[in-house]
């Protein structure tokens, strides 16, 4: 179990000289190793589980959950991104996107600077975990360890969705309940089959998400980034980061190809597959999870 002295500080707002506003919350220690947690796509920093947090920061982090922009309540931007560009995008046509994974990428190191925190250790999932390999690659020096959860390279013959699950990602959802219903039913067709979550907490989840605020051409907005995003592929074997891959062997997704390819790329990178794993991380893996991404961070030290 985690120490509960390790509750999270009161939501705190962060202007950031990339001209939007992030909202963050910590765990831990401030003199503890600082850890960045990247939440995927449309997800708020509460998708990262209070228990999971205060998991990380009994093992010597100081963690810092924060929403990504369009998400929750940090920065709505604009730039609208029709679901026609999405599709099209989806299909490896090019698109232009308000912004890019790199300004996502420069999101999280903004927030690091405005703590005055750093290096640190970054943690992403899904669409975060693409945001931390960027931001490994574009500021090595800044980042101590790696560790990239259910996420791919961005090379399109890798880490592919099922087809199926789109017509529920761009659909839309303009009340609370509809919100709900639709989060619910995604998150059936993707949550790890060998460790079923709970209906209710599904719908508590996508409640809470919803009164933290959602926005669905948020959502399209980091999809634009997530497909204009480009091959990292090559980039990864130059990382010399202390690197860990999680993926579920079940992730519809992000197929498990995606984290077989970036462990493969990142030269003495871990790889931890999970049977049975979806896109989600259940419960009963948090305690596994926080000890690899301890492991990983520990190889920072020796280096």
């Amino acid at each position: 179990m985690s120490n509960p002295t390790h509750s999270p500080s009161p939501e705190q707002l962060a202007a950031l000289p990339t001209g939007v506003e992030l909202c963050y919350q910590t765990f831990g220690e401030p003199e503890a190793e600082p850890l960045l947690l990247v939440m995927g796509l449309g997800g708020p920093m509460t998708w990262w589980d209070p228990e999971f947090c205060r998991m990380l920061a009994d093992r010597g982090f100081f963690v810092v959950r924060y929403d990504n922009r369009d998400t929750g309540r940090s920065t709505k931007v604009t730039g609208r991104v029709n679901r026609r560009k999405i599709v099209a995008s989806f299909v490896g046509m090019k698109a232009q996107t308000p912004y890019t994974m790199q300004d996502l990428a420069d999101d999280g190191f903004a927030l690091l600077e405005h703590l005055e925190v750093g290096p640190a250790h970054v943690v992403g999932v899904s669409m975060g975990g693409m945001v931390a390999q960027t931001m490994a690659l574009s500021r090595p020096g800044q980042v101590r360890s790696l560790t990239s959860i259910m996420s791919t390279t961005g090379r399109r013959t890798v880490g592919w969705q099922d087809p199926s699950l789109l017509p529920l990602l761009i659909a839309s959802r303009h009340s609370r309940e509809a919100y709900i219903e639709t989060s619910e039913k995604l998150w059936k067709l993707i949550g790890s089959p060998d460790y079923p979550g709970a209906t209710d907490s599904i719908r508590e989840r996508a409640a809470e998400t919803w009164d933290r605020g959602v926005s669905r051409a948020g959502v399209m907005r980091q999809m634009g980034a997530i497909l204009t995003q480009p091959d990292r592929s090559r980039s990864l074997r130059s990382l010399r980061v202390p690197s860990l891959v999680i993926h579920g062997t079940h992730d519809k997704m992000v197929h498990v190809s995606g984290g077989r390819a970036t462990s493969s790329a990142i030269p003495g990178c871990e790889l931890l597959l999970v049977p049975g794993m979806g896109h989600d991380v259940p419960h009963e893996l948090h305690e596994t999870f926080a000890d690899a991404i301890r492991r990983v961070a520990d190889k920072a030290s020796l280096r």
